[in-house]
């Protein structure tokens, strides 16, 4: 039998977020921010695409999004890779779903509490070694919080759960070995199939379960996310290249600075390129030329995009409205 890998985001979307996953979802999210404690006893999975109200502010896009016992919302996000300025994506994210509550006339009373969840492939605060961490608002000296129920930013640091399978105690261990070794595992062990919602979740995750459409978006995601770890190498070697050339002329710090950018857009360009040729086709000059002027923020929107690509009018009218944006 054999799992797919709830870490890239069309798994962890089809274990957490679809129909069958209300039951799954509560238990998970009991888990990770509750210590196991039932405090979730109800929920609503919605729709995690943040459209913005303003003309200018950028679309966001969620993993899994649920409103939870207590009218609070949370936003769940799955990261694999650790791509540049993404500690600001996380706040951007809970801070626009927090703010959109609010239509013209409402008032601050209708605001509810949001949860960001985030979980990742990799380290995010090296100086800490606890695998969950909690950050609220709190004053600077005295430490006071500030409206603590209603903002909490949450991460799962998976790297850093080292547990075995033999050392699993709570329902809180369980959840992160699932998300953490359940595409290496040939059969559901016997420590997490004695809770339903674990056992449901691997039926989810379960291969034979899917069908060719979603094994070939599977199949899509993984490449993808190979290709990106391989362009973040590029980006390192061409940013080197590139930091010495320009730090001759202009100065080390300067040189480096800017070769750094240019390695990153020259190495996400590439992968774009070659994500996109996958998915609609070979590329006329005059898109080439249109992707190439992105920044490496838009290329970096561009990339979110291109699995939702199913033809190169997909493509072509997602640079039609990115311009219109401009």
């Amino acid at each position: 039998m054999n799992f797919i890998n709830p870490k890239t985001d069309f798994a962890f979307k089809k274990i957490f977020g679809s129909d069958d996953s209300k039951d799954i979802l509560i238990s998970f999210l009991n888990a990770l921010l509750y210590e196991a404690q039932p405090v979730i006893e109800d929920l609503e999975i919605i729709d995690p695409y943040l459209a913005p109200n303003i003309k200018g502010i950028k679309d966001t896009y969620l993993d899994v999004k649920a409103k939870i016992t207590g009218d609070k919302t949370v936003i769940i996000e799955m990261q694999v890779l650790n791509v540049e300025y993404f500690q600001q994506r996380v706040l951007y994210n809970a801070t626009k779903t927090y703010s959109m509550q609010l239509s013209t006339g409402s008032g601050y009373s209708n605001l509810n509490p949001v949860i960001a969840l985030t979980i990742t492939d990799f380290k995010m605060f090296e100086n800490m070694d606890t695998v969950i961490s909690h950050f609220i608002f709190k004053e600077k000296t005295f430490l006071v919080d500030y409206l603590a129920d209603q903002f909490e930013l949450v991460f799962v640091e998976l790297p850093k759960f080292n547990k075995g399978l033999d050392e699993l105690e709570t329902l809180t261990d369980k959840w992160i070995y699932f998300m953490k070794t359940a595409q290496a595992l040939q059969s559901v062990p016997e420590e997490l199939g004695n809770v339903q919602e674990l056992k449901q979740a691997f039926k989810i995750a379960s291969t034979a379960n899917l069908n060719a459409q979603e094994l070939e978006d599977l199949d899509k995601r993984e490449i993808f996310i190979q290709d990106q770890r391989g362009s973040i190498s590029l980006a390192t070697k061409i940013a080197l290249a590139q930091g010495i050339e320009q730090g001759i002329e202009q100065g080390i710090e300067q040189g480096i600075e800017q070769g750094i950018e240019q390695g990153i857009k020259q190495g996400n360009l590439r992968l774009i390129t070659r994500q996109l040729e996958r998915s609609v086709g070979a590329l006329s000059p005059d898109i080439q030329a249109c992707i190439s002027q992105l920044s490496v923020e838009e290329l970096e929107s561009l990339g979110e995009a291109v699995l939702d690509f199913a033809t190169l009018s997909d493509l072509t009218a997602w640079l039609q409205a990115h311009n219109n944006r401009q």
